[in-house]
């Protein structure tokens, strides 16, 4: 009986001694598939870069919301901000909309110091697309602040990246591949950007992440303004449905000079 009872025990300490399974693992996310391109019809075979698979795009018609009622409008050319005739500043606009409408020649990094005051001022801030009688809502966003937005727990954080070479769709769950993993995800073609598969990526995107409340644009600094505006229209398929309805504007918040200088 003794011996029964020690060779039970035994067999009881290597039971207890035997490890854990540990915690089941984690499932990974399905990656994002590749973004096809939205290619044009060839033209009549003139030869040209538009016969060229490579370059043909489909032009995107731009819709939108209309221009907010009782808007100031603010001509911006380069560093100069005009409304009514006169320099603006964000003290002007008096709880009015603020209706930014840049030349081509205007860059993000020239608008910084008034987007700035804008921010600061809670200002209900539009931008105007160039080619249409249309205006996106903005949130603005400097870096100190767009960074808290991606550090915040909601699937999806689009964000579109607007370089000279074309826009990169970028999420939480990583880059929304196109046809080159290395590259943009929507590169230019042959100089134009290509809005309707910037369009197609926006409809990729949020039929995967269908609760994202909003999506940021960040242009590069030397960015012209109007093809940020541009950009916003492909989000929106009919003037009231956007396929995220809210949009953010990152920008440069200009560097307070050091005291003393």
């Amino acid at each position: 009986m003794k011996r029964l009872a020690l060779l039970l025990l035994l067999v009881a300490c290597q039971k207890s001694a035997a490890p854990s399974p540990g915690p089941a693992p984690r499932a990974q996310p399905r990656p994002l598939e590749p973004l096809e391109r939205v290619l044009g019809e060839p033209t009549d075979g003139g030869g040209g870069p538009d016969d060229d698979p490579l370059y043909r795009i489909v032009v995107l018609d731009p819709v939108g919301p209309a221009l907010p009622s009782g808007a100031v409008v603010v001509q911006l050319d380069g560093e100069r901000a005009i409304a009514d005739g006169q320099p603006f500043t964000a003290a002007l606009a008096k709880g009015r909309p603020v209706v930014l409408a840049p030349t081509g020649d205007t860059y993000l990094v020239q608008a910084a110091e008034l987007l700035a005051a804008l921010d600061d001022a809670k200002a209900e801030v539009w931008l105007r697309h160039p080619d249409a009688p249309i205006a996106f809502k903005l949130t603005l966003r400097d870096e100190a602040a767009f960074q808290t937005w991606l550090d915040e727990v909601v699937p999806g954080k689009l964000r579109v990246i607007h370089r000279a070479d074309g826009f990169e769709m970028q999420t939480n769950m990583g880059k929304l591949p196109g046809g080159d993993p290395n590259g943009p995800t929507v590169p230019v073609r042959g100089g134009k950007l290509d809005l309707k598969t910037l369009q197609r990526g926006f409809e990729k995107v949020q039929a995967r992440f269908t609760s994202a409340p909003d999506y940021c644009v960040v242009p590069s600094f030397g960015m012209e303004l109007v093809q940020t505006a541009r950009a916003m229209a492909a989000n929106y398929v009919k003037p009231a449905t956007a396929f995220f309805p809210e949009t953010c504007l990152v920008y440069p918040r200009p560097r307070a000079p050091d005291a003393g200088h």
